[in-house]
């Protein structure tokens, strides 16, 4: 987990190094660009861990009741970080003359290889016509498998809308190569389609999984849906963990999880089940109650000591309760209330469910090729 989030970090600086590079190149800047503004849904912090705090990074480190909740903060994050990188993309080249279908080249400052884009209007993709089509490449690699796709993006103008789809080895070849693999793919919307001021769906496939003796809990993928009205966030989702264990010799278990967070007060509340990672099971009441957390502890427990002591299981059964209470500081408890602001988010959560594990696991996000 410590890796995939310095990794990101990487990413980050690097997409940065990248597109001020173009502004060194014959690109002229223009207020006129047509690529969407804004691409993601700012997520409370009280259940987003902020992936750049060393201290964050470095609190990981063992498994118990209350580091379940702790532990969803830090996996939100790969999701909510993902989402910004991409809008940091688009945001880097809009300031360029992309105000109409065109193509051009650039040399990418940090890796030193040639990057294609191309734009153009009217693109049908996954089930939907779009207005416009915007494609990076990365020139050297246009012959792979892959077709060198470092980023597109799909989207109309009005009501902002739009799927876009990272490859970051493909934007700086400099990206550690194990992480060649790794795909984002955001879909945003203004439309009020679902019933909020605006939507994301966040999915990340392909993430490098760490070796399990050093680190047990790092995600392979994870799927997020995040809406926003007002100033109350809905998250709901599931990461895949193929090596995580708790007590017993089990392995591979889906973080599945809903939430309601007040982005003003900075203060959450969240449901999580420990599905196994290859469940094919949809409904709410399998993910959330019968694989609740303490119902996966308890059993677990039980079944390999079942004369433990009770102290010795109440301590491992501390904070295990849903709901999980979050505030701007982090994981608060669970199971009680800490007091009437979290009412408002308590009703929300039978509202939502996360998806079926099963494809969370199989996740695979792929480009248009053509």
């Amino acid at each position: 987990m410590k890796t995939q989030i310095s990794i990101l970090a990487s990413i980050a600086l690097a997409i940065m190094v990248l597109f001020s590079s173009c502004e060194k190149n014959d690109l002229q800047s223009t207020d006129g660009s047509i690529l969407p503004e804004k691409f993601s849904v700012d997520i409370p912090d009280a259940i987003s861990m902020d992936f750049t705090s060393k201290k964050s990074a470095s609190a990981i480190d063992t498994i118990n009741g209350n580091e379940i909740y702790s532990h969803l903060r830090f996996f939100i994050s790969i999701g909510e970080n993902g989402a910004e990188i991409v809008e940091s993309i688009i945001q880097g080249i809009g300031v360029h003359n992309i105000n109409h279908p065109m193509s051009l080249t650039f040399q990418g400052d940090d890796d030193g290889r040639d990057k294609n884009i191309l734009v153009v209007e009217d693109s049908y993709f996954q089930g939907t016509n779009w207005e416009f089509q915007l494609t990076i490449t990365d020139v050297e690699s246009e012959s792979n498998e892959d077709g060198g796709m470092a980023l597109q993006i799909f989207w109309n103008v009005s009501p902002r809308q739009g799927v876009a789809i990272l490859k970051p080895y493909n934007i700086d070849r400099n990206t550690e190569a194990y992480f060649a693999d790794a795909v984002f793919q955001i879909d945003y919307s203004e439309a009020g389609d679902k019933g909020y001021d605006a939507h994301m769906i966040v999915a990340v496939s392909g993430l490098p999984v760490a070796n399990p003796l050093e680190d047990p809990y790092s995600m392979s993928g994870i799927k997020m849906f995040v809406g926003k009205k007002g100033d109350i966030v809905d998250v709901y989702g599931n990461s895949d963990h193929p090596n995580a264990i708790f007590f017993s010799a089990q392995t591979g278990f889906s973080w599945s999880f809903v939430a309601a967070g007040n982005d003003e007060l900075d203060i959450a509340v969240s449901e999580v089940g420990l599905p196994p990672s290859n469940l094919d099971e949809p409904s709410r009441s399998v993910l959330l109650d019968d694989y609740s957390i303490k119902n996966v502890f308890s059993n677990q427990i039980y079944t390999l000591w079942p004369f433990i002591d009770q102290a010795s299981v109440d301590a491992y059964l501390n904070n295990t309760e849903a709901p999980g209470y979050f505030d701007t500081h982090g994981f608060v408890q669970g199971g009680t209330s800490p007091g009437s602001e979290y009412d408002e988010l308590e009703v929300r959560l039978p509202l939502m469910s996360p998806y079926n594990p099963k494809e969370i696991s199989l996740l695979d996000i792929v480009f248009k090729m053509n």
